[in-house]
């Protein structure tokens, strides 16, 4: 379902495949149990399901969205949750979940609901550095790839704010494994 989601916004299934290793390594530094962990690698593909849903004019623009259209783009949190939040399975709960809060932010200003800290997830918290560290380090249509350089900066900059600062504390501690996932799994 993960790479259904990425095929319709012309990203690569490999981008999944990294955001649920990232996950994956965030998970286990963070001392979740490993039935936890699994479930996490399989649920974190799913994060962007909701852009199945998202216009053609809106997803495969090669330029900044604008306010109207960024609206737009921000609902794929709330409708991937919304179709897969129906399910009694785990795998799937837990995947409706990271759809509808991958996009939250530790100091309260992200989206849908404006969630603060704590009040997040960790499966978003983890999945929201695992799929912005990818992000930003590949090419999409809208954008370049960023340098490691500027991508460390970034995270860094947006611990507390954007990120949970001990997530982020964890992933430096281990950037070697996060470099050699993405390197593992690079796009051709």
């Amino acid at each position: 379902m993960g790479s259904i989601g990425e095929t319709r916004s012309k990203e690569t299934g490999n981008h999944v495949k990294r955001v649920a290793e990232y996950s994956k390594l965030l998970a286990h530094y963070a001392g979740l149990e490993d039935e936890y962990v699994d479930l996490i690698v399989d649920a974190s593909p799913m994060h962007d399901i909701g852009k199945v849903a998202i216009p053609d004019n809106i997803l495969h623009k090669p330029a900044k969205l604008t306010e109207e259209e960024f609206e737009i783009m921000r609902t794929h949190a709330e409708l991937g949750y919304k179709m897969l939040c129906h399910s009694q399975r785990p795998l799937l709960k837990t995947a409706a979940l990271i759809a509808f809060e991958h996009h939250e932010r530790w100091d309260g200003k992200g989206y849908p609901r404006y969630l603060k800290g704590e009040e997040i997830s960790i499966e978003g918290r983890i999945t929201a550095i695992a799929d912005v560290f990818d992000a930003l380090g590949s090419d999409r249509v809208y954008k370049k790839a960023w340098s490691d350089e500027e991508i460390f900066s970034y995270l860094k900059d947006e611990s507390g704010k954007q990120f949970d600062p001990n997530l982020i504390d964890i992933f430096f501690r281990h950037i070697d494994k996060f470099i050699e996932i993405r390197e593992s799994f690079k796009d051709i």
